[in-house]
């Protein structure tokens, strides 16, 4: 028996060791204060696979996908696999009713090995090159969005029968949040504008080739987003520019992707999109909105990766060494990072930490985590709270990295990358296994193969 269990009435004054709107919805401590998640210690994880070991809650995954399809019970839900994709997440989103979303022949191939029908997946992309469009018809994806004229161009000459299509617009919304992307507005890579006629001219030149199949419009406004009202807003644009199609053509669009970026929280305080919020959002959006261009409603698509994988995730790391500069900060330096986890340089993200393998009630010190590459940049969590006895050895676990961890993972220093392990109701079982130095020398051609003798 714990302590917090012989004497109830401390838990009001002890501090909380998980924020269940970050951690993993099975995380839970034992009997020994160690953390759990899927009814497994992560300390046992951490001697099994060692570390940094990816650990995903296949209980969550499967969870936040169900969360998606009840209150958007009249939209597909598509998952976006670029946040995470192996055969086994591939056929978790399948069997939960969901197409995936893919934007290479890489992510192509994990769905389509994990068994989802080609029919349901999305292919995606801002510079698709000739071969990865015509891997795409090969195995006949459900639809390509384009993202430009050049690749409807290269896709109306490669198709041999009929392709369904949609264009990617930039609708010129602006999100503005606390750690939000923008990717609506005109100024970025991604998409055709509304405006100066670049969308228009992409759907002429759609329409002109026979053999694709123009079936709607896609948008993504970015990421990060916790207000509805802005997909709300999206829509109202989309549908009157739906209906300059039908006006200019006789086109009548019939799908509708307002793509994903639905924010999740990291650490507390961080705001979060409501599902439920977001499907009364579009709802009211496309009624009001089809009403007003006297337009028909189109079948509305969304396309959720992050949040249904971030907060499934948590990163297991040992504790290599605890150092304090003299009038400077303390650095609690662990055996990965930027190569497991490259968004704090990319972006600024922020963690939540806690140390796994034990409790300590003792008092708490502010550190910075340090990644073990050779980079001043190199943190996974900058000022955060740790107990002040953290020490070589520990097992610390960091949250909410389920999303864009896995599939950003690189080999800076030659490191080999993490494995990633699944659990779920006491059981383990690895997905992933860790990259070894075989593998990577595996690609190394040797100082004299390939060389070519000059005359």
């Amino acid at each position: 028996m714990t302590l917090l269990e012989m004497l109830p009435s401390i838990r009001h004054v002890a501090p909380r060791r998980f924020d269940p709107a970050i951690w993993p919805m099975t995380t839970r401590t034992d009997e020994e204060g160690r953390l759990c998640v899927g009814g497994v210690a992560l300390a046992d994880l951490a001697d099994e696979f060692h570390t940094p070991t990816y650990v995903i809650d296949e209980t969550d995954f499967r969870r936040r996908a169900r969360g998606y399809r009840k209150p958007l019970r009249d939209a597909e839900v598509v998952y976006a696999g670029k946040s995470l994709l192996t055969t086994a997440v591939a056929r978790w989103a399948r069997e939960e009713g969901l197409g995936v979303d893919v934007c290479s022949p890489g992510e192509l191939a994990t769905a389509l090995a994990g068994g989802v029908d080609p029919s349901r997946i999305i292919l995606h992309g801002n510079a698709k090159t000739p071969e990865e469009l015509r891997a795409a018809v090969t195995v006949g994806v459900g639809r390509i969005v384009v993202d430009s004229c050049m690749e409807i161009a290269y896709l109306a000459g490669l198709a041999r029968r009929r392709q369904r299509v949609l264009v990617r617009v930039t609708p010129d919304i602006d999100v503005h949040g606390h750690r939000a992307v923008t990717t609506g507005i005109s100024d970025q890579k991604f998409g055709l504008t509304l405006a100066h006629d670049q969308a228009a001219d992409a759907v002429k030149r759609v329409l002109a080739h026979p053999i694709l199949d123009l079936i709607g419009l896609h948008c993504h406004i970015g990421s990060q987003v916790s207000d509805p009202g802005l997909y709300a807003e999206a829509i109202h644009r989309l549908i009157a520019a739906m209906a300059d199609i039908r006006a200019h053509h006789g086109v009548i669009l019939t799908e509708l992707n307002i793509g994903g970026g639905h924010a999740v929280p990291y650490a507390q305080g961080d705001a979060s999109l409501d599902v439920a919020a977001l499907a009364a959002a579009v709802e009211d959006a496309l009624d009001e909105a089809c009403a007003a261009e006297h337009f028909p409603r189109p079948a509305l698509v969304v396309e959720p990766g992050r949040a249904i994988s971030a907060r499934a995730g948590v990163t297991l790391y040992r504790v290599c060494s605890v150092k304090s500069q003299p009038g400077g900060r303390t650095f609690v330096a662990v055996d990965g990072g930027m190569s497991d986890n490259p968004r704090v340089s990319l972006y600024g993200a922020r963690y939540t930490v806690a140390l796994a393998n034990r409790h300590s009630a003792g008092p708490r010190q502010r550190v910075t985590v340090a990644g073990r590459h050779c980079e001043a940049g190199d943190e996974i969590a900058r000022d955060i709270e740790l107990p002040a006895d953290v020490h070589p050895g520990d097992l610390l676990a960091v949250a909410g990295t389920g999303a864009y961890h896995h599939s950003m993972a690189s080999n800076y220093n030659m490191v080999g990358r993490p494995p990633l392990v699944a659990v779920k109701d006491g059981r383990i079982r690895q997905l992933v296994r860790r990259e070894t130095i075989a593998d990577l020398l595996a690609r190394d051609c040797g100082p004299h193969q390939g060389m070519v003798a000059q005359e």
